[in-house]
């Protein structure tokens, strides 16, 4: 994949656009304002700078609805869509009334009546209205959060080859594992993998850990050793060309036991479960019942949440349960699936997949083994 420089592929930035100018006709936005990262890169399909932490929200990127002109913010050209003229881009300035007066000069701000944002601070709150003089200004995060949700096909491709680069990062970190390496070891394994694959950005903190045997839902307390018995967790997630792929599994270091087979059985059965919940039409709270289904305690992280260009709806967690009841899935939904299933003195088996609602039923994306056997020193 290598270094980010050039612009995301023209089916799949046009079949994009056509989703988001889809949801503009729906919510009647005249124009977006975007600020967010993973909503720039949704329109635009140029490379976005990515930092730790959050950002203030400022305009980076516009998109007109009537013509479907785009404005960005950039200093260089590189890497810039060829449909956004060097014109349309503007660089950042530290006085906000520069800013204004770049909006204020984009064809139809003056007549625009509904101008969408996706995020606002106090101070944009009180500016934009003087770059658009007779327009409304609604929060437009709705509206995008529909347009990403379902992904196109160009977007499934993307996903796939990020979930490639996430699974070398599993495969290694697993070739890693055995008694006496360390948590930190295994976790280097994987990053160098990711690295390997073109990818130096990871989309999540932990790579490996040693399970609790004690409480179901933290890591195993200690020095990070790994030791026979154990039962430890790699997950691998990246960000690649803009898109987050997760993967996770579980190994058993040592002879496998009656306890620690048993606990692989009903991760499997939950794990049926759950596939047979990712249906299109059917409430996202299906994928809640499916523990109580395989009668398996709800795990603290959510159960699922949608891959994309960051984190995307639908979030499905027990403490948003009232969101899940009233939620359905829909055919082109990419999830990231968790199976988490424990037992007192023996440990945690989890596993994360990739899974694509179609027409037909569910597809596992992520193609990693799932790694039953133990490993061995």
């Amino acid at each position: 994949m290598g270094l980010e420089i050039e612009a995301d592929g023209r089916e799949l930035r046009y079949s994009r656009r056509e989703r988001a100018l889809a949801q503009m006709e729906i919510h009647d936005l005249d124009i977006l304002v975007l600020g967010r990262q993973a909503n720039v890169r949704y329109i635009s399909g140029a490379p976005q700078l990515w930092v730790v932490g959050t950002r203030p929200f400022g305009p980076i990127c516009e998109l007109v609805r009537a013509t479907g002109e785009i404005h960005l913010n950039s200093t260089w050209d590189e890497g810039i869509p060829e449909e956004i003229p060097h014109e349309n881009l503007y660089g950042f300035a530290w006085n906000p009334m520069t800013l204004v007066g770049i909006l204020r000069n984009i064809a139809g701000a003056d007549t625009a009546r509904r101008v969408g944002t996706d995020a606002l601070t106090p101070t944009f709150a009180k500016l934009l209205p003087m770059a658009f003089p007779n327009a409304e200004l609604i929060d437009a995060e709705q509206a995008m959060q529909a347009a990403r949700r379902i992904k196109t096909p160009e977007e499934v491709q993307a996903l796939r080859r990020a979930l490639l680069v996430a699974e070398e990062g599993v495969a290694e970190g697993v070739a890693a594992l055995g008694p006496g390496t360390t948590e930190q070891a295994i976790a280097g394994a994987v990053l160098q993998a990711e690295a390997a694959g073109g990818v130096s950005t990871p989309a999540t903190q932990d790579a490996a850990w040693v399970t609790s045997k004690e409480h179901p839902w933290r890591r195993a307390e200690g020095d990070g050793l790994v030791r026979e018995g154990d039962l430890v967790a790699v997950s691998a997630g990246v960000l690649a060309d803009g898109y987050v792929a997760e993967v996770a599994r579980t190994l058993h270091v040592g002879d496998s036991t009656d306890a620690v087979r048993a606990l692989y059985r009903r991760r499997d059965d939950l794990w049926d479960t759950l596939l047979a919940a990712c249906r299109a039409g059917r409430p996202t709270c299906g994928l809640l019942d499916a523990y109580q289904e395989s009668g398996e305690s709800l795990p603290a992280m959510p159960v699922a949440h949608g891959l994309g260009l960051g984190f995307d709806p639908p979030v499905v967690a027990p403490t948003l349960r009232a969101t899940a009841e009233s939620d359905h899935l829909e055919e082109g939904m990419v999830l990231a699936v968790t199976a988490y299933v424990w037992e007192q003195g023996v440990g945690a088996v989890f596993t994360r997949d990739a899974v694509l609602i179609t027409a037909d039923g569910p597809e596992v994306l992520s193609a990693a083994p799932a790694y039953r056997e133990s490993v061995h020193g």
